[in-house]
């Protein structure tokens, strides 16, 4: 049997995201792995053609990666107590293709997520990231429902 000695946790600090987090932390702790935690911003519409008033391109950026910066901090501060063996990563791009890049460049075991992001019309336009990384990813997916 494979071990599982490093886990790739993506979240996009969602409802179903908490829910798929403590299978991954359940996941860590029972195989000693290395769990890495990871928050794809969503690659902004380049919105520099357009009028946006009071704020620019390049300060909506920052404003978006430091939020993301703080709901990360939160997010391992409030769950992660007495676990150390973690990391935090957040990247810019399209979720599904940082996941699988993120997933490959560290060799990971497993990648745990949640499968309810979106819904609706977005799920229409975007598709599902979980649905793209299960059918992409090279190493196996654990998907968790919020029930």
């Amino acid at each position: 049997m494979r071990s599982f000695d490093k886990i790739l946790f993506a979240t996009d600090f969602s409802e179903s995201s908490d829910h798929a987090f403590e299978y991954a932390l359940t996941m860590a702790k029972q195989f000693d792995s290395q769990l890495t935690i990871l928050h794809v911003i969503n690659e902004p519409v380049d919105l520099r053609g357009f009028y946006v008033p009071h704020i620019s391109f390049e300060n909506l950026e920052k404003e978006i990666e430091e939020g993301a910066e703080k709901m990360m901090g939160k997010f391992c501060a409030s769950r992660l107590s007495g676990f150390t063996n973690y990391q935090c990563a957040i990247v810019t791009g399209v979720p599904w293709e940082e996941i699988l890049k993120r997933a490959e460049n560290d060799h990971s075991s497993c990648i745990v997520m949640g499968t309810q992001g979106r819904s609706g019309i977005d799920h229409l336009l975007f598709g599902s990231t979980a649905e793209r990384v299960v059918r992409k990813a090279l190493c196996p997916v654990v998907t968790v429902r919020l029930a």
